[in-house]
């Protein structure tokens, strides 16, 4: 099952999907600059795409993803000032 939401952080508006797979959900939280993945992350592949990619991990739902803090991230991501420990709202609002 996909669902799909629209969140508010600050004025702006970012994408949350979550996914249904066979024992786990895929969780992302999608922004112009960037995005938040759940644990199916590949942090090797979204820094050789030069990619502002957050990682978090024991979330299932886009509420859980919502309320986490950064596992581990790219260097674009660092670039923008996300850092591990971070709360996702802050990372949210410098990848939007």
């Amino acid at each position: 099952m996909l669902k799909y939401k629209k969140i508010r952080v600050g004025k702006n508006y970012i994408e949350a999907f979550s996914v249904s797979l066979q024992s786990k959900t895929f969780i992302l939280l999608k922004g112009r600059k960037g995005y938040v993945m759940c644990g199916y992350i590949n942090l090797k592949a979204a820094e050789k795409f030069k990619d502002a990619a957050v990682k978090i991990t024991g979330v299932s739902t886009i509420e859980e993803a919502l309320k986490a803090k950064v596992h581990s991230c790219t260097s674009c991501a660092r670039k923008l000032g996300i850092s591990k420990g971070q709360s996702i709202r802050e990372a949210l609002k410098k990848i939007y």
